[in-house]
């Protein structure tokens, strides 16, 4: 019989051993939120590390001893004092770096912490919140189409899986408009009120403090949040327009050939169609030119839907007189697409030729020209934007 009962006993002695630990770890990771005064989480399918970025520095401008966590084109901790420092990962990125970052942040006896959601499956989002950050208040920046495969297949659904990060009896603070009502309805579920922000309130002088091109939804949501947590307007914005922006903000340089200067902006990170849309009418409006303008489009080779939209609603809306793709197999795609456009000038690039090839084009273009760069930034799209820097002058 004793034999017989051996594998049981091992079997019962590991599951109780694995319940203690387990029973350890919530102890100690309670802990570590109580001494985290106020607890800030933020997600969205565009803007999520600007918004960081600007809560954070709204935060300090208070008082408050706040630090903060991105997860953007390039994850960052940001201390009190407003610096970067790089997250060195050894593996593939995990919703478990939350649990250590917020164990790090509360032995520096912070006033306020602000994280950036980095889970994307419904499941990890609805953990990451409610298991392990469990914030006061909580941000859902919009609702776009993006991550499909994962939150699809429609945007109801993308706003139902990002509403997972709404807190319990806290605050949920949204500059989405669409499915506001569904994010209010969820936020009232877990006891938590539904506040949205004012994008008209920001004004054309508050933007143009920035150093970079902010969007006014961006900011406006930022000051509210900060608002909520008891920081006023002004003295927030004071501490936002100071902010060190995320690499894959939207910046605006103005490049310096050796026959033309021509207006470059970066807009890689938003890489889903509406968000590209709507940045692409902000800029063209508050940067007007005489010359050419040119669409840069990095493309993905695992995104194929993606390049598909991108591809469209560039010859199909922006019209531009030059258009740039680096990328394989899209040459049917930009044949059965130019009849939008038939001015167009396309160049094709492989992603095996130069980088330089690309910078080749750009040099072509008339003199106050506007190149407008869309797609993806990690990896290559970061390598070919370092050697745009290079003719990059002060304005």
């Amino acid at each position: 019989m004793v034999p017989a009962l051996l594998p049981i006993i091992v079997l019962l002695t590991v599951v109780v051993t694995l319940l203690i630990f387990g029973l350890i770890e919530f102890q100690n990771h309670q802990r570590v939120l109580n001494a985290i005064p106020l607890r800030i989480h933020i997600n969205g399918t565009r803007g999520k590390s600007s918004v960081t970025r600007l809560v954070a520095a709204g935060l300090r401008a208070g008082g408050l001893r706040t630090f903060a966590k991105t997860t953007g084109t390039a994850p960052r901790v940001i201390d009190v004092e407003g610096k970067d420092h790089i997250i060195h990962r050894l593996r593939k990125p995990s919703i478990g770096e939350q649990v250590r970052l917020l164990r790090f942040f509360a032995r520096e006896r912070p006033d306020a912490v602000v994280m950036e959601c980095m889970a994307v499956q419904p499941q990890y989002q609805w953990i990451s919140e409610h298991q392990m950050v469990k914030a006061h208040i909580g941000v859902i920046t919009n609702v776009r189409p993006d991550h499909l495969d994962e939150m699809g297949p429609t945007t109801a659904d993308i706003a139902m899986s990002l509403s997972n990060t709404i807190p319990k009896n806290g605050i949920l603070i949204t500059a989405e408009s669409e499915y506001l009502p569904q994010l209010t309805q969820v936020s009232k579920l877990r006891n938590s009120d539904c506040i949205s922000s004012a994008e008209n309130s920001v004004t054309r002088a508050d933007l143009h403090r920035f150093a970079y091109l902010e969007h006014p939804q961006n900011v406006s949501l930022a000051l509210e949040v900060c608002r909520s947590a008891g920081v006023d307007r002004k003295t927030a914005l004071a501490g936002m327009v100071t902010v060190q922006p995320d690499l894959g903000a939207l910046v605006v340089w103005r490049l310096k050939f050796d026959r033309s200067s021509i207006s470059f902006i970066n807009s890689m990170a938003a890489n889903d169609p509406v968000s590209t849309m709507n940045i692409w009418e902000f800029v063209i409006d508050r940067y007007p030119v005489e010359g050419d303008v040119c669409v840069f489009l990095n493309t993905r080779e695992d995104r194929p839907y993606r390049t598909k939209q991108l591809l469209q609603l560039t010859m199909e809306y922006i019209k531009p007189d030059y258009f740039v793709v680096r990328g394989n197999k899209i040459s049917t795609q930009i044949k059965h697409l130019r009849h939008y456009s038939p001015g167009t000038v396309v160049n094709i690039v492989s992603p095996d030729a130069p980088h330089e090839q690309v910078l080749e084009v750009f040099k072509t273009l008339k003199n106050d020209s506007l190149i407008y760069a869309i797609g993806n930034q990690v990896g290559a799209g970061q390598e070919i934007i370092d050697k745009i820097r290079k003719y990059r002058r002060n304005i």
